[in-house]
């Protein structure tokens, strides 16, 4: 017998309710399992079951039961930051930013450094909350403004004296240099005058000043933390007089964070036969000051050998190329291997290009010192964006992700110290060292960045931490006296999220040989509170120039036994400790974060004893063969040492 046609409608509509109960059923308990914003509050019993798992480590560990804090989600990279302050919890709980409390910086309280950390973490506070807009902002600005950024890349820069001279003695080059780039500089060394200042010659009582004409060009990069001097990739300086030699003299030299290299000085000896040249060129040529080892009558006698066409060779030895109050032409040019420097279009001094110094990262021309500037020209520049940007230095591929944290506390965390703008050092050390920790299952490692003084640096950091969930971003503004508080960020991070054992810092221009860190780290006894680094005994602070440490910041004379701060090793006790003084108000405050170290260490250790483990192969000036850790190297020099450790040799690779 048949239905009428609307007979299966009422099933039919039951059905379709049951269905939709089932799914919205199951979209509420996703809701409760996956959201980092209901699962938090709602499943306190799988919490609580959580909080009673133990640290693995023997001593006064045992036993010990610690509340488990959220961890970061499985995917960090996945997640997003969020401006709204009510969304705290959830940007805590994506890996992104750092659980420390900064609330905890009274800036009320007695001592000036605590002071200034409680004004940058209010200020990072505020910079923080505007991210999210203000990177939405600059995509923005950035689709609409192509013509805008080829203007910001001239093919030439003329300036006149004034001009210069309005700009703060500096010309700035958005784009840096390019091979057969030259600048040139007209200008007039002043006569000698009477130096007193301290840096460059001490007086004793009674002696007469020395006299002195000299001074300095510099191509600079970027400036990276507020505190440090820009980078030098090239410091050229003529010292007419007042050098330690009592001659004439050029010297060139670099510098990277603040550390110069080995000078090249030309001292009016032409470089030997066997020395490497730059572009067929040698690195100094031979003068002789006026009139100094040969007569007038032996140059004219010269010059007629050579009219007549005399085969007999005679070099020629040209005197000082400046002279006080006599103007110069001075052009210098990007070659293919080095700086050339001609003066009144003579070879003077060539320059080799050293490891980890490029010519984009040349954003800056500066003249200082006993010089009257006329004019600066600088020609056939880089018209297209530098590659010092992120977009050029940053690799956006899956393979440099972070992967999801362990269930397990771990065995070894490493804080890695890292400026905002520093993206060419972190994928530096993410393409070498850091890719080996990603793949043992017992160790992590993490970027700690502070807030960065130009918005679209931090709004770049964002992406960068969002895509590659690896940076943990300590909101407060970054300077250089401030890095002890990345220093207690990362502890937190290795006591209360991945439950280290040990806990190591380093810079992220240090290379970390993981392998025999770890080895050395076991040598260590269960139980031990440990401190292992290249330890600095009875070191006494400064009083006086750049790094001077005044009586109120330190009272002491001398400074507690410290690691450098390149690279240390503290066990999580230690750690645990200086995170509970910070938090209860107790802890004290100095601007050098190794020196602060060692004043926690030494404290705890008036509790409970602690090993101190000494070794030089944390290297703290540069690089020795068979390292575990080799400091101030620069992306360039990283990519070599890991080409080299995979090749199963420890050496280094070092500037020429």
């Amino acid at each position: 017998m048949r239905r009428p046609s609307g007979a299966g409608a009422p099933c039919r509509s039951r059905a379709i309710q049951v269905l939709v109960a089932v799914s919205f059923a199951y979209a509420l308990a996703v809701l409760l399992l996956e959201s980092p914003f209901v699962s938090t509050s709602l499943l306190g019993a799988g919490a609580s079951a959580a909080a009673s798992r133990k640290l693995h480590l023997a001593g006064a560990w045992e036993g010990v039961r610690r509340a488990v804090p959220a961890r970061p989600a499985k995917h960090p990279h996945r997640e997003t930051l969020s401006s709204d302050a009510g969304r705290g919890r959830a940007r805590r709980l994506a890996g992104i930013v750092s659980g420390l409390e900064l609330c905890h910086l009274n800036s009320t309280r007695s001592g000036s450094l605590r002071k200034v950390a409680a004004e940058a973490a209010e200020s990072g506070a505020r910079v923080f909350s505007d991210l999210e807009a203000l990177a939405t902002a600059l995509a923005s600005s950035r689709d609409s403004s192509g013509e805008e950024e080829k203007s910001k890349c001239p093919h030439s820069i003329v300036l006149s004296g004034d001009e210069f001279r309005e700009r703060g003695r500096a010309v700035e080059l958005p784009c840096g240099l390019t091979l057969g780039s030259y600048i040139t500089v007209v200008a007039t060394p002043h006569e000698a005058h009477p130096e007193r200042d301290p840096k460059i010659t001490l007086l004793r009582e009674g002696e007469e000043p020395i006299m002195v004409s000299q001074f300095m060009m510099e191509l600079q990069g970027l400036k990276t933390v507020d505190g440090e001097d820009p980078p030098r990739i090239l410091h050229f300086n003529p010292r007419l007089r007042g050098d330690w030699s009592g001659k004439p003299v050029i010297e060139q030299n670099t510098c990277y964070r603040m550390q110069w290299g080995t000078p090249l000085r030309c001292e009016g000896w032409r470089s030997r036969a066997d020395e490497e040249t730059v572009d067929g060129l040698v690195k100094c040529e031979k003068w002789i000051r006026d009139d100094e080892g040969r007569s007038e009558e032996s140059k004219t006698s010269w010059w007629l050998n050579r009219l007549i066409g005399r085969t007999k060779t005679v070099s020629v030895d040209w005197s000082y190329p400046f002279v006080e109050d006599r103007l110069f032409v001075l052009t210098l040019t990007a070659g293919f291997e080095g700086y050339h420097v001609n003066v009144d279009g003579r070879h003077v001094t060539s320059f080799p290009y050293r490891t980890g110094f490029v010519l984009e990262d040349a954003t800056g021309l500066s003249l200082d010192g006993d010089l009257d500037v006329q004019s600066v020209f600088a020609g056939t520049l880089p018209t297209t964006h530098p590659s010092f940007s992120p977009q050029k230095h940053l690799e956006m591929l899956p393979s440099w992700q972070a992967p999801p944290l362990p269930d397990e506390p771990v065995e070894i965390f490493i804080g890695i110290l890292s400026a905002g703008n520093h993206f060419a050092e972190r994928m530096a050390v993410r393409k070498t060292w850091m890719s080996a920790a990603q793949k043992l299952p017992n160790v992590v490692a993490r970027f700690f960045v502070a807030l960065h003084g130009r918005n679209e640096i931090n709004a770049e950091l964002k992406k960068e931490a969002e895509f590659f969930g690896d940076i943990v971003i300590v909101p407060f503004m970054d300077s250089y006296d401030l890095v002890v508080l990345k220093t207690i960020a990362i502890c937190e991070y290795g006591v209360h999220v991945v439950y280290a054992r040990y806990i190591m810092k380093c810079d992220d221009d240090t290379f970390v040989r993981l392998d025999s860190v770890i080895a050395e780290v076991k040598k260590i006894q269960n139980g031990e509170s440990l401190y292992i680094g290249n330890m600095n005994y009875r070191h006494k602070p400064l009083r006086d120039g750049k790094w001077a440490v005044t009586y109120e910041e330190w009272p002491e004379e001398d400074y507690p036994i410290y690691a450098n701060g390149p690279g240390y090793v503290i066990s999580s006790d230690i750690a645990d400790s200086i995170l509970s003084e910070f938090l209860n108000l107790k802890l004290r405050l100095f601007k050098m974060e190794d020196v602060s170290m060692g004043m926690w260490v030494e404290r705890f250790n008036s509790t409970r004893l602690v090993k101190y483990v000494h070794s030089v192969k944390f290297c703290q000036f540069g690089c020795i063969d068979d390292y575990y850790t080799a400091h101030y190297q620069s992306p360039r020099q990283m990519l070599c040492l890991w080409d080299k450790l995979q090749a199963g040799k420890a050496q280094c690779c070092n500037m020429r």
